[in-house]
């Protein structure tokens, strides 16, 4: 059974590895995103929350469906 704590630990590892899969560094993602990036690092190591339009923004910035980031 899932909670709230492993579910947002494995959202931040499937952004992590698309990131990594597209080859951005968490800098240039936050650059490209005009963030900075500590908020990314906070998103993929579950220090924050993220809401479903965050999830699509990233996804947008990525290329990717954010239903992806959700498996």
């Amino acid at each position: 059974m899932y909670n709230n704590e492993s579910l947002l630990k494995q959202l931040g590892r499937n952004i992590k590895a698309e990131r990594v899969r597209k080859g951005y560094t968490q800098e240039s993602l936050a650059e490209l995103m005009n963030k900075s990036w500590s908020s990314i690092a906070k998103l993929e190591t579950s220090a924050q929350n993220i809401s479903i339009g965050k999830l699509v923004e990233i996804g947008e910035y990525l290329n990717v469906d954010f239903k992806e980031f959700l498996k």
